[in-house]
């Protein structure tokens, strides 16, 4: 999953593709990495972010869903919003990739009134507060239950189980002790039975266990996407769709002789 922010302010690279024609070619740049989908934000929730309007939101994604559509690839909407939901999915998306594991008012129906694929995910908090020293008994298990739950609310909702996938959500209102215990650990995510998200590519975890600034993560973000893929990973969300690509050719190789 090749990562497309249309942001002014996410922590990797806020504005860079802001401008639609900047967004549209590292779009095509990443299809031509070989990215098998593309997660298209318009709304930055890295630690500390504010929330944008719904009609910027609308602005900055839309035009793009438009544009991509016949890119041969599923396109997914990062958002929080059912209205930007129903709009995205009416552009041509075929996914919801929802931080808020579709908890606002209205977005379990937006999304059961399509046959899109959904994405949970597990956040503690919100962006402006949830890296205020987040705590857990086992944060493994809290997740695990919590995306548990959503499962439960979201089948009953009308969103058929072979349509969700699930996302720890690192960084999400966790400690870097806490990203390394999901990722230790995600393997025990998979017995809930549907697909997993891994999204560990350049952050802050990575930039306190090597000391590397964001845009000195490369390394870094490779091992972990071969440990969460190692760990049953289904989909890694990275911002580097040619070197991870290449970083699992090597692991698959020696994984199927």
């Amino acid at each position: 999953m090749g990562v497309l922010n249309v942001t002014p302010d996410s922590f990797s690279d806020g504005g860079r593709y802001l401008e639609h024609g900047a967004a549209l070619a590292h779009a095509r740049k990443l299809i031509g990495e070989g990215a098998d989908l593309i997660d298209i934000g318009g709304e930055s929730t890295r630690p500390g972010a504010a929330p944008v309007s719904e009609e910027e939101e609308l602005a900055r994604v839309i035009p793009l869903v438009e544009a991509l559509r016949d890119a041969g690839i599923p396109l997914s909407v990062d958002t929080r919003r059912p209205q930007v939901m129903r709009a995205a999915l009416a552009a041509g998306a075929s996914m919801i990739n929802d931080v808020e594991a579709l908890e606002s008012p209205g977005a379990l129906e937006a999304v059961a009134a399509s046959d899109c694929a959904v994405c949970l995910m597990h956040k503690k908090g919100d962006p402006q507060t949830m890296q205020r020293d987040p705590r857990y008994g086992d944060v493994v298990v809290e997740v695990k239950a919590y995306l548990a739950a959503r499962m439960v609310v979201a089948t009953h909702a009308g969103i058929a189980r072979e349509r969700i996938a699930i996302d720890p959500g690192f960084g999400f209102g966790k400690t870097p002790a806490h990203n390394l215990e999901l990722l230790r650990r995600l393997d025990e995510l998979g017995s809930l039975g549907v697909a997993v998200v891994a999204g560990l590519s350049r952050k802050s975890t990575l930039g306190v266990l090597t000391g590397k600034p964001v845009g000195e993560r490369l390394a870094a973000s490779l091992g972990a996407a071969l440990l969460a893929a190692q760990r049953g990973a289904h989909i890694l969300r990275v911002h580097d769709v040619a070197e991870t690509r290449d970083a699992l050719a090597v692991w698959q190789a020696l994984r199927t002789q």
